[in-house]
């Protein structure tokens, strides 16, 4: 099981429509039961961003690497760390 805190949560509250078209939670606790079943990531650096890519067998060149933060699926949680959501 992973475990969002409510930094982590509010992020994806504040921003879901970035990779959905309509919202998927409305709560914290929709949001951490969404992000719970989809398997969403927190990493700590935009580093691990790039390495979580590369693991998923995301070919990246230096070029990717600058736009890979701005990805749909990349949500920047404001204190260096990433949230990584798969829709």
């Amino acid at each position: 099981m992973h475990e969002y805190d409510d930094k982590v949560l509010q992020c994806f509250l504040d921003h879901q429509l970035q990779l959905f078209p309509e919202p998927v939670a409305e709560t914290i606790e929709e949001a951490e039961a969404f992000l719970e079943e989809c398997m969403a990531v927190v990493v700590n650096s935009a580093e691990e961003v790039y390495d979580y890519f590369e693991e998923e067998g995301v070919d990246m060149e230096e070029a990717d690497k600058d736009e890979i933060l701005e990805a749909s699926e990349v949500f920047e949680i404001g204190d260096g760390r990433f949230l990584i959501v798969e829709g």
